[in-house]
């Protein structure tokens, strides 16, 4: 069977799972779910010994530290998975609420009705637990899925998904709602994303080529993001306690991931109190500081920030720093560089809170808090099956909602035109 075939008979039944989850109550949804968290706890140390694998392999191949880190499986993180499961179980069952039910002068009633969006394919490079949170969300949401994962985690990716074969089973439920792509063919890719007959929508996470390449080849829709060019501002009017602890946390905490600060923005009022000690942090921590003239001036040692580094996702334990006049210039170095991802304002002025808020234009902006809280799992949505810097159809993490839609529902009783 050719790869174009296998993947129509995948589409197909992904197609007909839909059809059934869209039915399916939420008692038994759950059961599948809470099955899956068991599996994996259960099948702790099968899941260590087949990320192992990959990750031998990654090392063989000479993958950059970064990637090696977003493939990597230890104990926190497959408690993360079960925990995000469990929070899906709790939350509401999203499909089949009815809102804004209201009588119209003919007498009819007009409200709107959840639905699930029907079939969603994943494309995603090197994060394992990514199987286990689209899946459940998917789910949940009564969406059937297809997961197609990077071929540096395949061992990882296939040992979950015999988990969720589990819970799929026990509950009931269609084998094919979840279906995880086993061949590591790159040609998969280019049928999936052309699918549209079979797929409503396409979720790509990976690496900037991944998501550039889908969101001009697909021919259906996409939710994604292409960068997380994140920034921390740090204004005149800061707490300096709570800056240097938001900063060096939003840098630090984990390099690898989308939310992490890559620009640090210092108002100039505040910067000789508050660059000197966390550039000590920094340095201890092995972050490599690249500044502005101004930023120099007070640290003499590090490198010349260029303006590429404004433009730049690094990944990597590299931080950007510039010196500004006030918000307004914050908000403007923001405006031009930011990836509409997640910025951050640090200060003890509410109005300026508020500016920061209302003026800036990305699908998470905190005041007082790490930027490495955007998180669907954080967020309280039972982790999230991406983060999308899109304004439709869903913006910020994925969860439940943004997996469904809603339809008109009409409500007569031989109610007619007249």
């Amino acid at each position: 069977m050719s790869i174009q075939e296998d993947m129509q008979r995948i589409g197909k039944q992904a197609r007909d799972a839909a059809q059934v989850l869209a039915r399916t109550q939420a008692n038994m949804k759950n059961h599948a779910l809470e099955t899956i968290a068991q599996q994996l706890e259960q099948q702790h140390e099968q899941l260590l010994a087949a990320n192992a694998k990959d990750l031998e392999a990654g090392k063989a191949k000479g993958l950059e530290s970064a990637f090696l880190d977003r493939l990597a499986l230890n104990d926190s993180r497959i408690a993360n998975m079960i925990e995000g499961l469990r929070q899906m179980i709790a939350l509401p069952e999203p499909i089949g609420e009815i809102t804004d039910l209201n009588y119209r002068p003919s007498g009819i009633q007009v409200g709107k009705m959840r639905v699930p969006l029907g079939v969603v394919g994943i494309i995603y490079e090197s994060r394992p637990n990514i199987t286990a949170d689209a899946a459940g969300l998917c789910l949940k949401s009564g969406n059937a899925t297809i997961l197609r994962g990077g071929s540096e985690a395949i061992n990882s990716n296939q040992a979950i998904a015999q988990c969720i074969d589990t819970g799929l089973t026990a509950a009931g439920l269609p084998r094919t709602a979840v279906q995880v792509i086993e061949t590591t063919d790159r040609a998969v890719v280019g049928e999936l994303i052309r699918m549209s007959d079979y797929i409503d929508v396409i979720i790509p996470r990976g690496g900037k080529g991944l998501i550039e390449r889908v969101s001009q080849e697909a021919r259906v829709p996409v939710i994604k993001h292409l960068d997380g060019i994140c920034h921390t501002y740090i204004d005149d009017q800061a707490d300096i306690k709570k800056a240097n602890a938001v900063a060096y946390n939003a840098k630090t905490q984990r390099y690898g991931t989308c939310n992490t600060m890559e620009t640090l923005l210092v108002a100039e009022g505040i910067a000789v109190q508050v660059l000197p000690q966390l550039a000590k942090q920094y340095e201890a921590a092995g972050v490599e500081l690249r500044g502005c003239l101004a930023t120099q001036a007070l640290l003499p040692n590090i490198k010349a920030a260029t303006n590429e580094d404004w433009d730049t996702e690094y990944l990597a334990p590299i931080l950007s720093i510039l010196i500004v006049k006030n918000l307004d210039e914050a908000i403007k170095h923001i405006r031009l560089h930011s990836s509409q991802h997640t910025d951050a304002i640090i200060t003890e002025n509410w109005s300026r809170a508020r500016r920061f808020l209302t003026e800036v234009d990305s699908s998470s902006v905190m005041v007082n808090a790490s930027t490495r809280f955007a998180d669907g799992f954080q967020y309280g949505l039972g982790a999230e099956i991406g983060i999308s810097t899109d304004k439709f159809h869903a913006r910020g993490p994925v969860g439940l909602e943004g997996l469904t839609s809603q339809k008109f529902i009409v409500l007569g009783d031989g109610h007619i035109r007249h």
